[in-house]
């Protein structure tokens, strides 16, 4: 059974606040996320007639690129979206710029500083101003110490400044980072962004929960036994091997998308809706969760390392195989982790996190597992009856579907598990926005709620350093177990589930 969930009113629901006007400089305007996020982000926001008229883009890299190369290069990358709607390219195309700019040069911030002025006379942008870091981590701290020697940082109502990830590589490298940002510019001016917070789905937790009274009263440890968090990737580290090799999977996924899942999955409701009181409810989870097992972390973390496999007619080669991999690189490509949250709400209910490249299917999902009827009045088609879950849907198929029992068809009592479905492309008949789009737009709006403010960071680095430590101090207790390409990840993963008499979702 799939009931699909429906909405009447399918098209013409977006109600979206307008930006105000004002200039996007991006650094690191060469590289491969401005090609293939920004800019189409951006663009797809003027498409939405969301960007005012006075607005502008400003590229800034090292490349001696004129205002008609950056033009050109945003317009090849972007060929397939313009042939739908070439009158609207031109329109953005206009007020795209470049300016050469090398965040360790202060001259070249001067430069750049006297370039935005001429951009506001011009576009009318009235000095506001985001600054968007798409440069390699190592440049975060300086480039914002040059933008405030610079001068561009000093208004704090009208300049703020966008940070990628990973905002630090532990807990005492993200504290220094954050000491050196907020020396730089107020709290209320820093974005730290973390795309997976954009996705309609993540969002969507929030009012799941809290706009509907039948999932409250049931979202705590008296009726959830468990929680399953996971995001699996079918593709392999591809061209990252440079930036995987010295990141592997706990420090590119789950200390940061996946853990700001559970923040929002394990939060309390806020008081009001609105930024701080969310980051707020967010950050005490992370303050109240803990490893399963903190003194002998090795026992409720697996780490693996994707071997060769597929076919022979499309072999699949392992991750020590990747160009630019180490071949006795020990990085892991996939993490499956235990977690508690030590407070009222989820004393005792495990969160169980896991992440993997090169797995049998891509998804992002929440699973929550509720508790066992008390008592099994009906037999059940499979033996025992199917424990009901929720199961919120990220990506790629973004929406929810609700397992439960009813009654199988024919002559007798038996029960079997059935599924309701809820698709955001069925029920308002268009796709939802990619995250940039979103987080972009709040950025420029002035809105924090979906960005990580730095007790968040802190707190999340914290959180998985003793196994940082281990896998620094004490490899051999935390070892890369091997599993073969288009698996679900290595044994010993379903053995730390096992152990409690569960097994992994597969979907």
């Amino acid at each position: 059974m799939d009931a699909v969930l429906t909405n009447p009113l399918r098209v013409g629901l977006r109600q979206e606040r307008v930006i105000p006007p004002q200039c996007i400089v991006i650094f690191g305007a060469s590289g491969d996320l401005t090609h293939r996020k920004l800019i189409p982000a951006l663009f797809e926001l003027h498409r939405q007639r969301r960007l005012p008229s006075e607005f502008g883009v400003l590229g800034c890299a090292r490349r001696p690129w004129s205002d008609a190369d950056f033009r050109s290069r945003m317009e090849e990358a972007l060929a397939d979206t313009i042939a739908s709607d070439p009158q609207a390219w031109e329109c953005f195309a206009a007020g795209l710029f470049y300016e050469p700019a090398d965040l360790s040069d202060p001259a070249s911030i001067v430069r750049l500083g006297q370039r935005l002025d001429s951009i506001d006379r011009l576009r009318a942008t009235r000095g506001n101003r985001t600054f968007y870091l798409s440069v390699s981590p190592t440049f975060y701290g300086s480039g914002t110490r040059a933008l405030a020697a610079a001068g561009l940082l000093a208004d704090s109502e009208r300049s703020r400044v966008v940070i990628e990830k990973p905002f630090g590589t532990d807990y005492a490298s993200a504290q220094t980072l954050n000491k050196v940002v907020q020396s730089c510019a107020k709290e209320n001016q820093i974005f730290r962004i973390d795309h997976y917070l954009g996705k309609e789905t993540v969002q969507n937790i929030l009012v799941l929960r809290f706009a509907n009274t039948i999932f409250e009263p049931v979202w705590n440890r008296n009726y959830i036994a468990n929680v399953q968090i996971t995001a699996a990737e079918t593709v392999g580290v591809e061209e990252r091997a440079g930036y995987y090799e010295s990141s592997g999977a706990l420090r590119d996924m789950v200390q940061n998308h996946l853990t700001q899942i559970l923040a929002l999955t394990a939060m309390e409701p806020p008081g009001r809706f609105d930024a701080e009181a969310i980051r707020n409810e967010k950050a005490k989870v992370l303050q109240a969760a803990r490893l399963a097992n903190e003194s002998e972390p090795w026992k409720c973390c697996v780490r693996g390392q994707y071997g060769a496999g597929g076919s022979s007619v499309s072999p699949i080669p392992g991750y020590r195989q990747e160009p630019g991999v180490d071949p006795n690189s020990t990085t892991e490509t996939y993490v499956a982790t235990k977690l508690f949250i030590d407070n009222w709400r989820w004393q005792g209910v495990p969160f169980y996190v896991r992440t993997g490249k090169r797995l049998p299917k891509r998804l992002s999902e929440v699973v929550l597992t509720f508790r066992e009827a008390p008592v099994h009045l009906f037999d059940a088609a499979g033996g025992a009856p199917t424990p009901n879950q929720l199961i919120l849907r990220i990506q790629p198929d973004e929406g929810a579907n609700i397992r439960f029992e009813v009654k199988a068809p024919g002559s007798g009592m038996r029960s079997r598990p059935v599924d309701m479905a809820f698709s955001y492309d069925e029920s308002f008949g268009e796709p939802s926005d990619e995250g940039y789009v979103r987080l972009l737009a709040d950025a420029m709006l002035g809105d924090p709620t979906l960005f990580t403010r730095s007790d968040e960071v802190e707190a999340a680095w914290r959180l998985y350093t003793p196994l940082l430590e281990l896998i620094e101090d004490a490899p051999w207790q935390l070892p890369v177990q091997p599993y073969e390409a288009r698996t679900w990840g290595p044994a010993a993963a379903d053995s730390l589930l096992a152990d409690d008499g569960l097994v992994w979702r597969r979907p």
